[in-house]
């Protein structure tokens, strides 16, 4: 029997600059496909339509104030903040520890400060809206979504290609 392999540790890391520690919550950015629901002549039942992806987001909580974050709000780009989740992975089964990297490009669309009472936790969180999204496991990558490049990378094949192809670029 085989078990599930979890995310045993992590840790966070702003351009570069390394947050252990300070990271006590990571909400990875979800894949989510647009779709709309088609039914035509002569088909019996409808099927979902793929018109592209949502718009990707990575929610985080810190455990208290990080001046680099204030001053990475209201960045004029849309990659303007480089974020690299890393993870290790372990199955219940089995000694070996995996790595999981997410690396992300964005800029933050809402710092949450949260509230201030003496004797309770000072937890701020924050949503980076993204452009660019990167999975690797265990030094393979398995995704790779650079929005404004028009790549969708996923298994080493790029959905985008013949997109790009028949837009000429």
């Amino acid at each position: 029997m085989s078990l599930p392999r979890k995310i045993k540790n992590f840790n966070l890391f702003n351009e570069g600059q390394n947050y252990i520690g300070q990271v006590s919550e990571v909400v990875l950015p979800k894949l989510t496909t647009k779709m709309e629901e088609y039914r035509g002549g002569g088909m019996d039942a409808p099927i979902d339509i793929d018109l592209g992806m949502e718009k990707l987001s990575m929610e985080w909580s810190v455990g208290g104030i990080i001046k680099q974050v204030l001053t990475q709000y209201g960045s004029l780009t849309h990659n303007g903040v480089g974020l690299r989740f890393a993870g290790a992975l372990q199955s219940d089964d089995l000694e070996e520890v995996k790595a999981l990297e997410i690396v992300v490009r964005g800029r933050h669309s809402e710092i949450d400060m949260g509230t201030a009472k003496p004797g309770d936790d000072t937890t701020k969180k924050i949503t980076s809206s993204l452009s660019y999204y990167k999975v690797t496991l265990d030094g393979e990558e398995i995704i790779e979504i650079d929005i404004p490049n028009m790549v969708k990378r996923i298994g080493g094949k790029d959905l985008m290609d013949p997109f790009r192809l028949a837009l000429g670029l």
